[in-house]
């Protein structure tokens, strides 16, 4: 049933969906040179691969349409 059916007029909202854990073997040079990168950019290895992965599924035009954006992490910013 969807919000239209009900005369809800708000959509309703999916859960967030867990993320994948997916165990990723590299040579230790590419992952030495991977991490220097992230740390370069402010960003951890893992959020690293991940941008890199959805830059490479966006130019190939592979980026699913439903791919939300990429979680930002950290502390939440301070309230007026």
């Amino acid at each position: 049933m969807s919000p239209s059916d009900t005369g809800d007029p708000t959509p309703r909202r999916r859960p967030q969906q867990q993320r994948k854990q997916v165990l990723l073997r590299l040579d230790p040079s590419v992952h030495d040179a991977l991490a220097r990168w992230a740390s370069d950019e402010l960003r951890s290895a893992n959020a690293q691969i991940e941008f890199l992965l959805r830059r490479a599924l966006a130019e190939a035009g592979r980026l699913p349409g439903e791919a939300g954006p990429i979680p930002k992490r950290g502390r939440p910013p301070k309230s007026p």
